[in-house]
């Protein structure tokens, strides 16, 4: 019988453009109390990007049976449609009304140094899903998503007594030591690369 797994994580548009000079070419270190600096951005690509929809994604090109579970905003619709296109589970993709969906907006110079904002949006409520609303899930993964959401999910999940992996990737800074020690302690599999892990050692 094939297994089922349910991704819990943030969706998010991704901007992303490249500024072909350096930043710090245009950066006053004397005026850094005072910066207003604007960037010409020739080149742009937007992407359908989260935590969430990544694992889901690459889980669905595998053949695995994945269940993404996320709260997106009302403008949503254009990854809603990619999502079906590509026969994905948008079951438990929950619209959440006035909101964004999750905005990442990332700006590259030449030396290969980055300036993100990133918009939440809708990710902020994805404690209103529940891992109970799936019927069935045989492994769960907890990432990057809303505070309240991550710490529930796990809860959640290990109450189920569900096994599942906690993948606190970018998130990691929202969480205490303590926090991070329950999410430990709660989960089946830790999954971090290098540097998440040094900064996990060092927190906990």
């Amino acid at each position: 019988m094939e297994k089922t797994a349910l991704i819990c994580g943030s969706y998010a548009f991704d901007s992303i453009m490249v500024f072909h000079d350096q930043f710090k070419n245009h950066i006053l270190p004397d005026k850094v109390h005072m910066l207003n600096v604007s960037f010409l951005v020739p080149t742009m690509r937007k992407e359908f990007g989260g935590c969430g929809g990544n694992i889901a994604y690459n889980l669905h090109l595998l053949g695995a049976n994945s269940i993404p579970m996320a709260t997106v905003g009302e403008d949503f619709t254009p990854y809603m449609n990619w999502m079906e296109k590509h026969h994905m589970n948008t079951t438990h993709m929950k619209v959440v009304k006035d909101s964004y969906t999750g905005q990442a907006f990332i700006t590259t110079d030449m030396d290969d140094n980055q300036i993100t904002a990133f918009h939440p949006g809708a990710m902020s409520n994805s404690h209103e899903n529940k891992v109970s609303d799936v019927s069935v899930a045989d492994i769960g993964i907890v990432s990057p998503d809303g505070r309240d959401g991550m710490i529930e999910h796990a809860k959640q999940f290990a109450d189920a007594e569900i096994p599942f992996i906690f993948d606190p990737g970018q998130g990691m800074p929202m969480f205490s030591g303590e926090e991070l020690i329950t999410f430990i302690e709660q989960a089946t599999y830790v999954a971090v690369n290098d540097y998440e892990s040094q900064m996990l050692q060092d927190k906990t």
